[in-house]
């Protein structure tokens, strides 16, 4: 894992862990957002979360309800997140 990784506030920590359980937040998002891998975001999630919360974010994303991977995103869905949310910058957290 990065030195990277280990360097966030919490409420970066709980921003991360809250875009990586919603179901439309690619991992391509978090990447952009916090400059973390899919792989990272893993071993971030595997650290921060009791093991039983781990298994089943794991086993959702892996699921076919997930859409956490673009390649197996429906193509009409052009946007990370819902209609009613502010817009995602290139800011670390967006302001509240």
């Amino acid at each position: 894992m990065s030195t990277e990784i280990q360097n966030f506030t919490e409420r970066e920590l709980n921003r991360i862990i809250e875009m990586a359980w919603e179901d439309r937040t690619p991992f391509e998002a978090i990447l952009f957002q916090f400059h973390l891998t899919e792989k990272d975001v893993i071993t971030l999630m595997r650290r921060n979360l009791k093991a039983s919360s781990f298994k089943r974010w794991r086993k959702r994303v892996n699921s076919g309800v997930s859409q956490k991977h673009l390649k197996k995103r429906n193509p009409e869905i052009t946007r990370f997140k819902c209609s009613r949310q502010k817009a995602i910058s290139g800011n670390s957290i967006s302001k509240r």
